[in-house]
């Protein structure tokens, strides 16, 4: 699934694909539309995805990360998929707060809790 220059690592736990950044800082264009195409990716090759998503090792997001959260949550419920992101930094999860965006996700302290909360 993941190609040699991947953004992402990507494995299976079960039923669920569990996947983390490989980058520290996800803020340029070029390797947002890559994520969103690999994860894009994910999606279409599972009958009814379940993603978790950890942002384990990142410092710093931009908004158009962001917007591609929201196109893989878009294209996961459209296939009857779930979405958990797990491990967010308080940083990060503040702008989460602020756009209401922790409204829309589900969003777990920990990877454990949230591969518990799929169905």
């Amino acid at each position: 699934m993941a190609t040699q220059n991947s953004r992402l690592l990507v494995r299976q736990e079960g039923d669920v694909t569990r996947i983390g950044f490989i980058d520290r800082n996800i803020l340029e264009e070029a390797s947002i539309q890559q994520i969103g195409e690999e994860i894009g990716q994910i999606i279409d090759a599972s009958t009814t995805p379940k993603i978790l998503i950890s942002f384990d090792q990142v410092e710093h997001l931009s908004s158009a990360a962001l917007g591609t959260l929201i196109t893989v949550n878009n294209k996961l419920r459209q296939k009857g998929g779930q979405l958990r992101l797990a491990d967010i930094d308080a940083q990060i999860y503040e702008v989460f707060v602020i756009t209401k965006l922790n409204k829309l996700f589900q969003i777990h302290e920990t990877s454990e809790l949230a591969l518990k909360s799929f169905k």
